[in-house]
C-alpha cells in the first residue's frame, strides 16, 4: 500500500489507558538530526544507550530527543492515535535516561483547522521530527490518509519541552511542503539535517521514493526556489521514513523498506547508504546507488520481533519501533556502532 500508518495497535491502546509560542532565533552549528536531534543540531555529545526499556513503549515512528546532561528528561514524539487528543502527535518522557517511558500528552488537544481542510479525512498525524537549535524546538510532522498521495508536512515550534514551564506552548507554523496525486513523491516522514551552514529536509514514501529539499533557516520553511532532489528509490516498492546523520567524512541516509503497520505480518527493515555530500548521490556498501534500489541492511527481524523501522537519530542513538511476533509494536533505542565506516545495530 502506498503510504503508511494505521491507528495504534491494541497493545499501545492498553498502555495509554494506564497512564501552543516560540520564535526562531539565529541558527548556528552543532551536531543535530535525522528524525530526532542527532545529525546537525543542538549540543555536540553522544548519549549513553539506555539498555533494556520499560514502561509505555507503544511509540510508532518515534522521534527521539535524548539529552546528554545527567538528570535531564528524554522525550519521544510519535505518530498519533485518532481517539486520543484528536490524533495529534503523542509525547512520552523518560526521567531515567531512556530506560523507562511514560505517556504524557499530545502536542495539541485539537488538530489545527488548516490540516483538516488541506487533507480531507485526516485522522492521526504521523512520523514527527524533533530538532533543537539554539533554544528553539522545531517539530515537523505529516498529515495524510492511508494509501493516498494528498499529504502535507507541517511545522510547530516551542521554546521548551517541559510542560511545567510557563512558556510551554506549541505554536503551529502551518504547511512546509505538500504532495498531490501525480507527484513523484509523497510528502510525509520529514527529517532534517544541518550541514555546512545549510539545512536540508528529506521526506517521502513509496512512489519514486525519498526526496530532499533545502530549507530556509531559522524559519524552518522550504528555501525560496528550492527544487526536490531524488536521493533514494526502489522503482515503486516500499521505501519511506528517511533519517540522516553525519559520521566522519560521510553523510548517511537511513530508510525503512517494505511493509509497516501490519502487526505480525509487517516486513519493515532499516537500510542505509552514504555519500560525501549531504544531498547525495548515496550508495550502499556494495556500491549500488540508493536511487537504483540500493540499501545495506542495518536491522530487520531480531529476537521475537519480525520487523523494524520508523527510525530516528539523536546524539548517537537510534530509536525505532519493532513489530513483535504476537502483533504489537515496541519502542527500541540503541547506540549506533560504527564498523569499517558503516553503522551497525544489534537489535537490543
Amino acid at each position: 500500500m502506498r503510504s503508511k500508518r494505521i491507528p495504534l495497535l491494541a497493545a499501545a491502546v492498553a498502555a495509554l489507558a494506564l497512564v501552543a509560542s516560540g520564535a526562531p532565533v539565529q541558527a548556528g552549528p552543532g551536531p543535530g538530526n535525522g528524525h530526532g536531534n542527532g545529525g546537525g543540531h543542538g549540543r555536540a555529545c553522544t548519549a549513553d544507550a539506555p539498555g533494556p526499556l520499560g514502561g509505555d513503549l507503544g511509540a510508532h515512528d518515534p522521534g527521539l530527543y535524548a539529552s546528554c546532561e545527567e538528570g535531564e528528561p528524554w522525550y519521544v514524539f510519535a505518530t498519533g492515535w485518532g481517539p486520543l487528543g484528536d490524533g495529534n502527535i503523542t509525547i512520552r518522557t523518560s526521567t531515567d535516561e531512556g530506560a523507562t517511558w511514560t505517556y504524557t500528552d499530545t502536542v495539541w488537544d485539537v488538530k489545527p483547522a488548516w490540516l483538516t481542510e488541506a487533507v480531507p479525512g485526516v485522522d492521526n498525524l504521523w512520523a514527527p521530527e524533533i530538532v533543537e537549535d539554539r533554544g528553539v524546538f522545531y517539530l515537523y510532522y505529516s498529515a495524510s490518509t492511508f494509501g493516498n498521495q494528498r499529504s502535507v508536512i507541517g511545522l510547530a515550534v516551542n521554546t521548551t519541552l517541559d510542560p511545567a514551564d510557563p512558556d510551554y506552548a506549541w505554536t503551529d507554523r502551518g504547511q512546509v511542503w505538500e504532495s498531490n496525486q501525480g507527484d513523484p513523491y509523497n510528502a510525509i516522514d520529514p527529517t532534517v539535517l544541518e550541514a555546512g551552514g545549510k539545512h536540508f529536509m528529506a521526506y517521502g514514501s513509496w512512489w519514486s521514493g525519498i526526496y530532499m529539499l533545502e530549507l530556509d533557516w531559522p524559519s524552518g520553511e522550504v528555501a525560496a526556489g528550492a527544487a526536490p532532489v531524488h536521493v533514494a528509490g526502489r522503482g515503486g516498492a516500499g521505501i519511506e521514513a528517511p533519517a540522516l546523520v553525519k559520521h566522519g567524512r560521510y553523510f548517511y541516509l537511513f530508510t525503512s523498506w517494505d511493509g509497516c503497520c501490519a502487526g505480525a505480518d509487517s516486513t519493515y527493515n532499516i537500510r542505509v547508504g552514504r555519500s560525501t555530500s549531504p544531498t547525495g548521490p548515496f550508495t550502499d556498501r556494495a556500491g549500488v546507488a540508493l536511487t537504483d534500489g540500493g540499501g545495506t541492511l542495518v536491522l530487520g527481524a531480531h529476537g521475537d520481533y519480525v520487523a523494524t523501522g520508523g527510525q530516528s537519530i539523536s546524539n548517537g542513538l537510534m530509536a525505532y519501533h519493532s513489530y513483535h511476533e504476537d502483533g504489537h509494536f515496541d519502542l527500541g533505542i540503541e547506540r549506533i556502532e560504527w564498523r569499517g565506516g558503516w553503522p551497525v545495530l544489534d537489535g537490543v
